[in-house]
C-alpha cells in the first residue's frame, strides 16, 4: 500500500476554512486529514480543473498538452474535441482519448454536439445522434459538448433537438454557447436543459444568465479575455473559471494558477477563485476531486502562497507527477495525418473580378483578444479587373482555401490586421478547419497557403521568404514539445509584428474569422456570411 503525507495550511473549499494540516494519501484516495498546531507556509490545494477548454487550440496533441499543464497544478480538464471531430470525425476523437491515455492528467471529453457547427458550412465529418449517443455512454465523456446553434435550438430544429434529448437520456449535462443571448430568447435556449455558458460579453448578461439558471463559465484564454469584463459578476457569484483556447506560448507561462493569479489581483476573495476552478467544476461535472476530504480522491496541488499561487508539487490519485515547474512523467504522441488536399495557388487565384475604377466592398473587421468580428463596407480600387486591398488603410485581401475538396477559394476583405507587405496562412480555422489566409500580396498568399496545405499550421511570407510552424496532427496539433511549438510560434508572431501587425494573438484571431456562430461578419466554405442575420452575403456590393 502506497502512502504519502504532506504539510502545510489545507484551503478546505468545502467549510471555507484555511487550517495547518498533514494530508495522507493512500492508494489513490485521502485517507486522513489530521488539524496540526501548526505546519509549513505552503498552501494544499484540490487539483485544479478547467472545466472548459479545447485542447487543440494549444496546438498541442493531448498527452503534449499535459506535459505543460500538469506542472501549472492542472489534475483535470473537460475538453469539447469538435475541432478535430470537424476534421476526422470520430477516428480524430478516438486518436485524442488514445493519445491522452499515457498521460496521469485527468482527461474527460464531451461529445461534440455541433459538427459541423451550423448547416451553413462543410466540414471533414458528421456527428450524429448514433454517434452521440455511443459517447455519452462511456464514462471518459462527461456531458454534451456546447451547443453553438443557438437558432436550431431557438428553431426547435429536431438535427440539434435530437442531441440534446439524448444528454438527458444518459443523463449528461448539456453545455452552452450564446454569446449576447437575453430575454425570451435565452428562456428558451435554457429551457431547452442547457445548463452553462462561456460567452457572455458583459456582466449583466452573465448575471441574467445565472438567475436563470445557467453555471457562467468566466473565460480568460488567448483568444477572449473576459475576466476584468465579467469580474463584477464573478467575485460575488458562484461561477467557473476556465481558459476556453489557450495557445501553446502562452500555456507554457502558466494554466490554471494564471487564472487564480489574475482574479485574485482583480479582487476576487481567493476562496471564491480556488472553488471556481475546484469545487464548483468538479460538482457540477460530476468529477473525481474537487475537494480535500477523507475518501475523495487524492489529486493535490501545493503552492507558496495564495497571491501568486506559483506551484511547488502536483498529485494525481496521491502520486507525484510534477514537481517544480517540470513534469515527472513523459508524453508518447500519436499522430494519424493532415487530411488537407495539396494546392499549388497563384496570385491571380486570390483576387476579386470587377468592372469599373472603384467598388463598395464588405469587410471583416478582427479585434484583438476577441472571437466576434464587426462588418463594415469600404471604397477599395479596381486594377486590371481585380478589386485590391489598401494595406496602407490595414484593408487586406482574405481567403478561404477548401482543405477537403480542389475548389476555388472563397474571397473577400478584411481590417485588424494591420500588415504592411507580406503573408500569413493557417489551417487552423474554426470549427471547419479549411486554410485561411491574410495579406497585402496576393503572391505571398499563395506562397503561404501552398506550405500550409502540405504540412498543416502555420506559415508566414515576407518577401518570398516563408517561416512556418508544422502542426502535423490534422492540422491542428504538434507532437513536439511545448517549449519548441512555443518557441517557433514567437518566432513567426515576431515576424508579423515586424510586418505591421498589431494583434497579440494573430493566428488565433484569424482562425476565428471563420466561425459562422459569433458575431457578426464571417467567412467560410460557401462565402461570406452575416451571422446576425444567418445568410450569405456579396463581398462586392
Amino acid at each position: 500500500m502506497s502512502r504519502t503525507e504532506v504539510e502545510g495550511q489545507l484551503v478546505d473549499v468545502v467549510n471555507g476554512k484555511i487550517a495547518p494540516s498533514r494530508v495522507v494519501m493512500e492508494d489513490g484516495k485521502f485517507t486522513e486529514i489530521v488539524p496540526l498546531a501548526e505546519a509549513p507556509n505552503r498552501f494544499l490545494l484540490p487539483g485544479l480543473i478547467d472545466s472548459h477548454i479545447h485542447i487543440e487550440s494549444s496546438q498541442l496533441c493531448p498527452s503534449r498538452f499535459a506535459e505543460a499543464a500538469v506542472p501549472h497544478g492542472t489534475t483535470a480538464i473537460v475538453s469539447d474535441p469538435h475541432e478535430i471531430a470537424n476534421v476526422l470525425g470520430m477516428k480524430g476523437i478516438e486518436l485524442m482519448l488514445e493519445d491522452a491515455s499515457s498521460v496521469p492528467l485527468r482527461i474527460f471529453l464531451t461529445a461534440p454536439s455541433c459538427v459541423p457547427a451550423t448547416q451553413y458550412e462543410r466540414s471533414g465529418a458528421t456527428i450524429s445522434v448514433p454517434e452521440i449517443e455511443s459517447m455519452l455512454k462511456d464514462p471518459r465523456f462527461v456531458g454534451l459538448g456546447e451547443v453553438m446553434d443557438v437558432q436550431g435550438v431557438l428553431n426547435d430544429d429536431p438535427r440539434i433537438i435530437s442531441k440534446i434529448k439524448a444528454a438527458k437520456a444518459y443523463w449528461k449535462g448539456i453545455d452552452g454557447h450564446c454569446p449576447g443571448l437575453v430575454g425570451k430568447d435565452l428562456v428558451k435556449y435554457i429551457n431547452a436543459g442547457i445548463r452553462t455558458d462561456h460567452e457572455s460579453m458583459t456582466a449583466d448578461e452573465a448575471e441574467e444568465k445565472y438567475f436563470l439558471g445557467m453555471w457562467i463559465q468566466v473565460r480568460e484564454g488567448s483568444a477572449s479575455r473576459d475576466l476584468r469584463t465579467l469580474m463584477p459578476f464573478a467575485k460575488t457569484h458562484e461561477c467557473m473559471l476556465v481558459s476556453d483556447d489557450l495557445r501553446a506560448r502562452d500555456l507554457v507561462n502558466g494554466h490554471l494558477n494564471v487564472l487564480l493569479r489574475k482574479a485574485v489581483a482583480l479582487g476576487m476573495p481567493p476562496m471564491h477563485a480556488i472553488r471556481a476552478v475546484t469545487a464548483w467544476p468538479a460538482w457540477h461535472y460530476n468529477l473525481p476531486g474537487g475537494s480535500v476530504a477523507e475518501g475523495r480522491t487524492a489529486d493535490l496541488v501545493v503552492v507558496e502562497d495564495l497571491r501568486d499561487f506559483k506551484v511547488q508539487q502536483v498529485y494525481i490519485g496521491g502520486k507525484l507527477v510534477a514537481e517544480d515547474g517540470a513534469p515527472l512523467f513523459l508524453a508518447e504522441p500519436r499522430t494519424n495525418g493532415l487530411r488537407i488536399v495539396p494546392r499549388n495557388l497563384v496570385a491571380a487565384d486570390l483576387l476579386l473580378r470587377a468592372e469599373g475604377e472603384r467598388t463598395s466592398a464588405r469587410v471583416i473587421e478582427a479585434f484583438p483578444d476577441r472571437i466576434e468580428s464587426g462588418s463594415l463596407v469600404t471604397e477599395l480600387p479596381i486594377r486590371e479587373g481585380a478589386v485590391k486591398a489598401l494595406p496602407e488603410q490595414d484593408v487586406l485581401h482574405l481567403a478561404l482555401v477548401n482543405r477537403y475538396d480542389d475548389v476555388p477559394p472563397v474571397l473577400g476583405f478584411i481590417k485588424g490586421f494591420g500588415l504592411r507587405r507580406g503573408a500569413m496562412a493557417t489551417s487552423v480555422a474554426h470549427d471547419c478547419h479549411h486554410i485561411l489566409a491574410v495579406g497585402a500580396s496576393p503572391e505571398e498568399m499563395s506562397r503561404a497557403i501552398n506550405v500550409v496545405s502540405r504540412s498543416g499550421g502555420f506559415a508566414v511570407c515576407d518577401g518570398g521568404e516563408i517561416s512556418a510552424l508544422p502542426l502535423e496532427v490534422a492540422g491542428l496539433m504538434s507532437t513536439a514539445p511545448a517549449r519548441v511549438v512555443a518557441q517557433k510560434e514567437n518566432e513567426l508572431v515576431d515576424r508579423l509584428t515586424s510586418m505591421g501587425c498589431r494583434l497579440p494573438a494573430p493566428f488565433m484571431t484569424l482562425s476565428f474569422q471563420s466561425l459562422l456562430v459569433v458575431p457578426e461578419l464571417k467567412i467560410g466554405d460557401r462565402g461570406l456570411f452575416d451571422t446576425r442575420r444567418m445568410e450569405f452575403v456579396s463581398a462586392i456590393l
